[in-house]
């Protein structure tokens, strides 16, 4: 279990003794140590260091008996103690063996008897912290919809990179699938607590309901892809190529764990995850190079790129904010990955804010000059020309050829008018 502490502040856990247990002979012994990490240390019986710096138990007592005398169960008062915040496990240690009535000794699992106790600074914070989560749970969520309506609004896809779009309906299926096998899968979830007994899942319902909300949006820009204006666009052979492998490695491993025990079903689900870091990393690239090749962001949702941005800043804030309020900041280099991922999105989506309102910002006016060049019976440069579906182009053309020969006529009149001494 966890626990939630302010500096000074005391709260009581419940320690109970299996029921089977309590009918034998001899009570249970079992003392308390304060420990840093789910990996644990090795237990000295003869020791008297509780090792606990950040709290301690009431009365400073760590020796507690379990029994028929007190019913099984001993009431804990765990106290954040000293003027410094921090996280520490409050684990139970059995001391020796217990006989049974019918004269067998048996070895009591004391592996949940433990308490994570985080100690903060301040109830304030903390509130914070949750209202920021749900913020840029929001603006994460919300992200992928001005895609959805750039598209629909243009009835074209054009500018919209068909590579990124495959690597990310691969990435969110591969998150969804690691999320709800570790949530709700029990045999995944016991491996896990098997390989880490003192810690907690990792996944909660918003992670799951996240994934899942993500991969049906990007399958809303996929069925956008085929039935709308796309151009000469398609997936590259490098996106094909590396996409194959991936699914082909999931079916291979699916097949070796059916018939064999070299992979565990723990190892395939993390397998989902190392794919998902993988894409997050590389997705950005190909839209941002094919904005390079157009010099043009047309069809391209900067919106998406704000919302983004947003989400990445406002993670990345929650967890400078937890790690100040816990005085927990190797949390944040031991869990390097999300940080580094989430500081690479942030810097992906300022290169496409750069490309967007710097180096490309003349390409909406680009855009709307098109008409104008057509009318005046001109040709448009073939980067521009990809900005538009085939339906405005068509449009365009036919103007022009209305357009065009009366123009002509009236600017061979112009010039042959007397001019004014």
């Amino acid at each position: 279990m966890s626990m939630e502490l302010l500096l000074s502040e005391a709260k009581t856990a419940t320690l109970w003794l299996d029921p089977a247990l309590a009918a034998g002979d001899h009570p249970v012994s079992v003392r308390f140590t304060c420990e840093d990490s789910d990996s644990g240390h090795d237990f000295d019986p003869n020791s008297t260091e509780s090792g606990c710096s950040i709290l301690q138990l009431e009365r400073n007592r760590y020796d507690f008996t379990l029994g028929p005398a007190n019913g099984s169960k001993v009431e804990i008062t765990v106290i954040a103690s000293g003027s410094e915040p921090g996280k520490q496990q409050l684990v139970g240690h059995v001391l020796g063996q217990r006989a049974l009535k019918d004269g067998k000794n048996i070895t009591v699992d004391a592996t949940k008897a433990y308490i994570s106790v985080n100690v903060g600074r301040s109830s304030a914070i903390l509130i914070v912290s949750a209202i920021v989560g749900w913020i840029y749970f929001a603006a994460w969520s919300i992200s992928f919809y001005p895609q959805i309506w750039e598209n629909f609004k243009r009835r074209s896809v054009v500018g919209l990179n068909f590579d990124y779009v495959a690597l990310n309906i691969t990435g969110f299926l591969s998150y969804s699938a690691y999320n709800i096998a570790l949530k709700y899968v029990p045999k995944v979830e016991a491996e896990f607590f098997h390989r880490h007994p003192r810690s907690q899942n990792p996944i909660e319902l918003n992670d799951v309901v996240f994934g899942i909300h993500a991969a049906f949006a990007t399958l809303v820009v996929i069925v956008q892809c085929f039935i709308y204006e796309r151009g000469t666009q398609t997936v590259s052979w490098f996106s094909r190529i590396f996409l194959a492998v991936v699914w082909s490695a999931y079916i291979v491993i699916a097949i070796v764990i059916q018939f064999s025990d070299v992979i565990s079903l723990l190892t395939f689900v993390y397998v989902f995850s190392y794919v998902k870091l993988a894409i997050t990393l590389i997705k950005y690239i190909p839209q941002g190079y094919f904005n390079y090749q157009r010099k043009s962001t047309v069809g391209w949702s900067i919106g998406n790129i704000f919302l983004d941005f947003t989400g990445g800043l406002l993670s990345m804030f929650q967890m400078f904010l937890l790690a100040y309020n816990y005085n927990d900041w190797p949390t944040i280099m031991n869990n390097f990955t999300k940080f580094g991922l989430g500081l690479i999105s942030i810097l992906f989506d300022v290169f496409f804010l750069v490309q967007h309102y710097v180096l490309y910002r003349h390409s909406g006016a680009d855009h709307s000059s098109q008409s104008t060049l057509i009318s005046g019976g001109g040709e448009f440069p073939h980067e521009h020309r990809t900005s538009l579906s085939k339906e405005e182009e068509e449009k365009l053309a036919v103007a022009g050829e209305r357009a065009s020969v009366p123009t002509l006529v009236r600017n061979l009149s112009k010039g042959l008018e007397p001019q004014q001494a």
